[in-house]
């Protein structure tokens, strides 16, 4: 009997790897991984310029009669500007015969990863609930809490079944699944996926994935949008990009209405400039200002549908009287997330304080 051929699904996460913490991009091609063989380059040298010493080596190696096209193909990967260029790269064999041709200590420790990074794919074709269990071990290695990383890894799912839809319906994976997606963000949020990653200061962190650093209310109005895409998009038979777009405006629509509803219940944005980066802590302003719109709002406002509107009152005279005051406006008044945070650290601060004034 045949052993048909496994496709796995590949989301964005998979794209890049990272050795001795430094990114190393890749992409999924012919059943095996290829990599970035500039990344590659810049991680085994250092080199302030890792593009322009694989432009010399490649020019050595044609010389020695190992012309790099035999190993080497342009395939697309994302570039730092957040766009899909053509790169070299190679697979696993193809960067054993670059690495040999690179002096550096780090040669033998990177053989034995690449190694360990293929083995790990190939085991988790074979098992998929592998790869659920590596990202999982990932997230709370670095700190997530439980309940956000289940939250996340059905929304990777979602996204793997939105993904799979538009393949089988003719959609260009690349430019158009960016597309897309953009349609259905904006759709959800009111925001690009690009103006909500400098909304939570993610410029500088290139390698950055967005729904990393999403809160939970953000990562539930993601999967509603692609979910409700991906029901559009099989209820009306989508075929080819153009009709993908408007199942995509369509599906985001859906989402975009709930969060606006709920917006306007709370009275708080669900597009939140939290993020999972090394933060600050909060100013004594900011404690103290979030404090006082919080405490004020509780003796102003018994009711609950009354809380959202007095916090915005009562947040808009603060920011008017430090205004006139001319002191300097604390951050957003601040972020709602980030208010809770500080709030129960002014709460631990005065309990400390009143416990110290009694002995």
């Amino acid at each position: 009997m045949s052993k048909k051929s496994t496709t796995p699904s590949v989301h964005a996460e998979d794209h890049i790897v990272v050795f001795q913490e430094k990114a190393i991009r890749r992409v999924w091609q012919q059943n095996e991984w290829w990599f970035s063989v500039v990344d590659v380059c810049a991680v085994l040298t250092e080199s302030t310029d890792a593009g322009a010493y694989w432009r010399k080596l490649k020019q050595r190696l044609s010389k020695e009669g190992s012309e790099p096209v035999t190993f080497c193909h342009g395939l697309k990967l994302e570039a730092p500007d957040g766009k899909q260029r053509i790169t070299d790269c190679a697979n696993t064999e193809g960067l054993f015969r670059v690495i040999q041709s690179i002096p550096s200590p780090k040669a033998e420790p990177f053989k034995r990863w690449l190694a360990q990074v293929g083995y790990e794919r190939v085991k988790e074709i074979e098992d998929p609930e592998l790869a659920s269990a590596r990202a999982r071990e990932l997230y709370e290695a670095k700190g997530y809490p439980k309940d956000w990383i289940e939250k996340r890894m059905r929304a990777i799912a979602i996204r793997g079944a939105l993904t799979d839809e538009w393949k089988a319906r003719g959609v260009a994976e690349g430019r158009e699944y960016s597309i897309l997606t953009a349609e259905i963000a904006r759709a959800t949020f009111g925001v690009t996926p690009g103006a909500h990653k400098t909304l939570k200061g993610l410029e500088q962190a290139k390698a950055a994935n967005l729904r990393d650093h999403m809160t939970d209310l953000e990562l539930i109005f993601t999967m509603l949008g692609e979910a409700g895409t991906t029901e559009i998009a099989k209820r009306k038979d989508a075929q080819g990009f153009k009709q993908n777009q408007t199942a995509a405006r369509e599906g985001g629509a859906v989402a975009g209405n709930a969060r606006k509803e709920l917006e306007a219940k709370t009275g708080v944005p669900v597009v939140s400039r939290q993020n999972y980066l090394a933060t600050p802590e909060a100013t004594s302003a900011e404690i103290a200002v979030t404090a006082f719109v919080e405490t004020q709002t509780e003796a102003l406002a018994p009711l609950a549908a009354e809380k959202p509107k007095t916090r915005k009152r009562v947040a808009a005279k603060v920011r008017h009287t430090i205004d006139e005051l001319g002191g300097t406006m604390p951050e957003a008044l601040p972020t709602p997330v980030k208010s809770i945070q500080q709030i129960e650290n002014a709460k631990k601060k005065l309990a400390s304080s009143e416990t110290s004034k009694k002995k």
